[in-house]
């Protein structure tokens, strides 16, 4: 049978209701860290849920659970007791009425576990709960080089990111159709456009992106088990394929705890220019693959997906600091504002006598570096000013140029991307820009520290996705609250209390 679709005016009147009746007397109460989620759900509309999930279910058999109420609860979860698996907040459910009520069920008449999950499988996008099937052939134990303190791994296979990008350009790539494209949809439409109404985001005609990888560890050790009869003869060490309990998982440096892990690299995309960094884009790729090649993946399905706006620029670290990189970028017209990954302290030589140092800027014929003076976009090329000319006046002893105005220098950003930037790395503007790009280390510490994403427990790609997004859902609702919050007056509504 058909979910019957519950508006949100509808839920917040059963709120009113079940409030008044369970918790008006003395028995039940309501303390004070109750009420911002009391809040945030309050003004958080999530019936539409119901409609876009509604050809999910059949049109046969009993009334399913809302789907807006499931979504709710497990929401609810994360900001209550993020903690808790999913069997243990059923019984939350059941233990404290509070729960059960915010989630828009009535006291002792809350969902199961099996229905917890059988709406998750709803969320995905394909009926394996991985990407990649579960017998692979047998990994093998390579000894691997442990990283310097703080550094990170480098990619396991050199020029892959070249070949990506050359693969990209030369077919044209074409939006590929992925089992999490549900729940981003789900979270664009009822998350992302709402954030952007409320002016969270920026500007949406020219979005500011940030963009960084994390380390997700899922499991101490990977799981697999034979398939073949093997070690009943007597043969403990063949090649056989075994059946992995997490085949899209796999073993990654972590620089920051300077060990090797289990699990995901967890690629995010962040709005750059909001106060709450906010998260825009989520990438679960396994654990050993770099932050270039993560980028690449992510940057085209964003770009791809994405109904905000127009990208303007995406902010990076040096671990991204690639030739091709650049070009993808300018491929989609984005600016990038990206580390320099210092290969070398030599200025490069050009045809006259000014050289380029490291960081993209001229440098003249006195060892001086020249200030940028403005960008031409008619002909898409900086102008670059002697540093000793100011006005008509030249302080340099030795002037390279006769002119009253000084020695000037163009730098073509055909010629190189990645040192010919359109904002020199030099200027104030750049590097006041790129002061924003921690705010994607904010939110991802958001993400593991407050929200406890890998204290999720879970063997399946498909449930670390929904506990990412619906991470992702609650930073976007605690957003929404701090806005609202000094409107909203709901202990005196839900009580009948004179304000």
């Amino acid at each position: 049978m058909k979910p019957t679709v519950v508006s949100h005016e509808d839920y917040q009147n059963f709120v009113l209701e079940q409030l008044r009746k369970h918790y008006s007397g003395n028995v039940l109460t309501i303390v004070n860290n109750d009420w911002p989620i009391i809040y945030k759900l309050w003004i958080t509309d999530l019936s539409q849920i119901t409609s876009w999930l509604r050809s999910s279910y059949s049109n046969k058999g009993p009334e399913p659970r809302d789907p807006s109420s499931m979504m709710r609860s497990y929401l609810l979860l994360l900001l209550a007791k993020p903690t808790l698996s999913i069997t243990e907040w059923v019984d939350e459910l059941y233990r404290v009425p509070f729960y059960a009520i915010m989630s828009g069920f009535e006291p002792g008449k809350v969902p199961g576990i099996g229905t917890f999950y059988d709406f998750f499988h709803r969320l995905w996008g394909r009926d394996n709960a991985n990407i990649k099937p579960n017998i692979k052939p047998k990994r093998q134990k390579k000894k691997k080089k442990k990283p310097k303190k703080g550094e990170k791994a480098s990619p396991s296979s050199p020029g892959i990111v070249r070949k990506l990008i050359d693969r990209f350009f030369r077919y044209d790539a074409k939006k590929k159709v992925l089992p999490s494209d549900r729940l981003f949809e789900l979270f664009q439409s009822q998350f992302l456009h709402v954030s952007a109404n409320l002016g969270l985001l920026g500007d949406l005609d020219a979005l500011g992106v940030v963009g960084d990888g994390t380390p997700i560890e899922t499991a101490r050790f990977p799981r697999s088990k034979r398939t073949c009869e093997c070690s009943a003869q007597g043969l403990t060490n063949c090649n056989h394929p075994r059946h992995y309990s997490q085949p899209d998982i796999d073993s990654g440096w972590d620089s920051s705890r300077e060990r090797y892990f289990n699990g995901y690299h967890l690629y995010m995309l962040s709005t750059s220019d909001s106060r709450y960094d906010l998260p825009l884009y989520p990438r679960l790729q396994p654990a050993s693959r770099h932050d270039s090649v993560s980028l690449v993946a992510s940057s085209i399905e964003f770009s791809q997906r994405t109904t905000l706006g127009t990208i303007g620029k995406i902010l990076l670290d040096a671990a991204h600091d690639a030739e091709p990189i650049y070009e993808l970028l300018d491929h989609y017209n984005i600016e990038p504002f990206i580390d320099l990954n210092v290969r070398t302290k030599k200025n490069f030589s050009t045809e006259s006598d000014i050289q380029i140092s490291p960081e993209g800027t001229p440098i003249c014929s006195a060892g001086l570096k020249m200030k940028p003076n403005g960008f031409d976009k008619s002909k898409n090329r900086q102008k670059w000013r002697c540093p000793l000319a100011c006005g008509t006046k030249i302080t340099c002893e030795n002037p390279c140029s006769k002119a009253k105005y000084g020695r000037t220098f163009h730098t073509f950003r055909k010629d190189n991307l990645r040192l010919f930037t359109k904002t020199p790395r030099t200027s104030e503007k750049w590097k006041l820009t790129y002061k924003r790009r921690t705010s994607v280390e904010r939110s991802n510490k958001r993400e593991k520290v407050d929200y406890h994403l890998e204290l999720g427990r879970h063997r399946s790609t498909k449930m670390w996705y929904i506990r990412t997004y619906a991470i992702m859902m609650c930073q976007h609702i605690d957003a929404w609250y701090d806005v609202k919050k000094e409107k909203l007056n709901l202990e005196n509504v839900i009580f009948k209390k004179s304000a």
